[in-house]
C-alpha cells in the first residue's frame, strides 16, 4: 500500500511529491471479475450528472507509455514473466501515470477515479507472487511519489464467483486471469489484509451483491467521505 503523502509544494519531477491536493483521488480495487470497472463507470455517470469535473483512468495504463507497458505485462505469452520483472513493469507504468496524468488532474481540482493503484501491486505481487512486502511498498512509494487515495473502494467476492464472471465476458482471459484459483485466493487475502490495516481509507463493498445494491454502497461511501 502507499504510505501517507506529506503537505507542501515541490517540483513535479521530485520522486517524493509534497503538494496541496485540490482534487479528490478515489481508487477501485478487487480481484478479477469483481465488477469494479462497471462500478467506476457508474460513479463517473453520477459525478457527471452532478457537474463534478473528473476523469476515469486505470492501472496499468492511463498514458500512451503506460498503456504500452500494460500490453507487455498482461498479454499472454510463452516466455515466463518473472515476478521481479512483473513488479518493475507495474511500477514503471505507475511512475509515468502519476506524473503524466493523475497529478496534473488533481492539481487542477479534478476528481480522479482510478481502476487499481498501489494496493493492487501489494495484493498481487506481495500477496500472491510472494515478493517481499516491504520491498513492494517501498517501490510503490517511489513510483507514486507517496500519493495516497482519499478513498479506496474494495470490491470483495470469492474468486470462484469472479472466475465465473470472467468466463462470461465473451473474450479470452489476459495473463493474470489465467492464473490458478489458489493465486486469486491469495490476491483476495492480500486485499483483505490491506483493508484490515487501513480501515480509515479502505471501504469494503460486497461485490457478490446485485449490481444495483453494490452501487448504492458505493454512493454511501463517497457521500460519507466527500458529500457527493
Amino acid at each position: 500500500m502507499c504510505p501517507p503523502l506529506r503537505t507542501g509544494v515541490s517540483p513535479a519531477h521530485n520522486p517524493q511529491f509534497t503538494f496541496p491536493r485540490k482534487g479528490v483521488f478515489v481508487t477501485f480495487e478487487g480481484i478479477e471479475g469483481s465488477g469494479k470497472t462497471t462500478q467506476i463507470r457508474r460513479l463517473s455517470t453520477h459525478l457527471a450528472a452532478k457537474g463534478i469535473p473528473h476523469l476515469v483512468t486505470r492501472e496499468p495504463g492511463g498514458t500512451p507509455l503506460s498503456d504500452e507497458i500494460r500490453a507487455l505485462v498482461l498479454v499472454p505469452r510463452e516466455e515466463t514473466v518473472f515476478p521481479e520483472a512483473e513488479l518493475l513493469l507495474y511500477e514503471a507504468a505507475r511512475a509515468q501515470h502519476v506524473r503524466g496524468l493523475i497529478l496534473p488532474a488533481l492539481l487542477s481540482g479534478r476528481t480522479v477515479l482510478c481502476d487499481r493503484f498501489c494496493d493492487a501491486t501489494t495484493a498481487y505481487q506481495a500477496g500472491a507472487r510472494g515478493l517481499e512486502a516491504s520491498l513492494v511498498e517501498r517501490l510503490n512509494r517511489f513510483a507514486s511519489g507517496g500519493l495516497v487515495p482519499g478513498l479506496t473502494l474494495l470490491f470483495d467476492l470469492p474468486p470462484e464467483d469472479g472466475f465465473a464472471r470472467v468466463k462470461g465476458r465473451g473474450y479470452g482471459p489476459d495473463r493474470l486471469e489465467r492464473e490458478s484459483l489458489d493465486f486469486h485466493r491469495a490476491v483476495r487475502d492480500g486485499y483483505l489484509r490491506i483493508a484490515e490495516r487501513d480501515p480509515g481509507r479502505v471501504v469494503r463493498i460486497d461485490a457478490a451483491a446485485p449490481e444495483e445494491e453494490a452501487f448504492r454502497s458505493v454512493l454511501r461511501a463517497v457521500a460519507q467521505r466527500f458529500g457527493w
